[in-house]
């Protein structure tokens, strides 16, 4: 018998081309058969570049399309998204700006969620935040009793979602619901956070040179350079403090 099928979930890039490479050398080591990338490729430092490195992987990437991405493409339409918090809309603009109509095109194409069969898991759906929209916040903490109408009208029995940057691995009633963790700007331990998948689920981190990657962050021109090389490569927030704010921010 063959061996069976290997699957990447990387989720939550956010321009950090540094983070992807040395995630996609990992997972180019693993064998892994097909890439799933979840959602909030941009906004980020090094978007143009991070997107085409996507774009151009072969066998081809699946894509979900995440908040960060759905709303850097409607700025692109020449809407400026009200959900967005007026100090982060420049960085939306920027983002924008240095996209063209390929990278639209492609943004625009991407579902909101999907699901696939992977032997020796059954059926796995992935979305972003959760099954019902691209913004909803929970954690491992999070009761189950308030995401059971989460996910309740999910056939699949493993879902893997993103958007809270940190790893988690819990149950929902009967579903199994894995948190892919950040590629681009975890919460925690510095690193590149993953998740491989077949025949068992397995949360990954890549570590790679910080330092380095934070030096080609600062050279660019994005609005946010030297605070996201160091709040979001060289000294990510702790796990328990963004566990704590985002309790207060729990599916609203």
């Amino acid at each position: 018998m063959g061996q069976a099928p290997r699957l990447a979930a990387i989720y939550d890039i956010h321009g950090n081309l540094p983070a992807l490479e040395a995630v996609l050398t990992e997972i180019r080591a693993a064998e892994i058969d097909e890439i799933i990338v979840g959602g909030d490729v941009v906004p980020g430092p090094m978007p143009r570049e991070t997107l085409d490195l996507l774009l151009a992987l072969d066998p081809p990437a699946r894509f979900i399309l995440g908040n960060g991405d759905r709303v850097v493409l409607a700025q692109m339409d020449g809407v400026e998204p009200d959900e967005v918090p007026p100090p982060f809309r420049d960085v939306i603009r920027w983002t924008a700006q240095q996209l063209d109509s390929r990278h639209g095109a492609a943004v625009a194409s991407w579902p909101r969620h999907f699901a696939i069969e992977i032997e020796s898991l059954g059926s796995v759906m992935f979305c972003h935040a959760t099954p019902r929209n691209d913004t909803e916040i929970f954690t491992r903490r999070t009761d189950e009793r308030r995401l059971i109408p989460v996910f309740e009208g999910v056939d699949a029995g493993i879902v893997v979602c993103g958007h809270t940057h940190m790893q988690f691995d819990r149950m929902v009633g009967a579903k199994r619901v894995v948190n892919a963790g950040s590629v681009g700007m975890p919460f925690g331990e510095p690193g590149a956070y993953w998740l491989q998948l077949g025949p068992d689920v397995q949360p990954r981190r890549t570590p790679y040179d910080l330092a380095a990657a934070a030096d080609r962050i600062r050279r660019t021109k994005y609005p946010n350079a030297e605070d996201f090389a160091l709040r979001n490569v060289l000294q990510p927030p702790s796990e328990q403090q963004i566990l704590d704010a985002y309790a207060k921010a729990e599916l609203h």
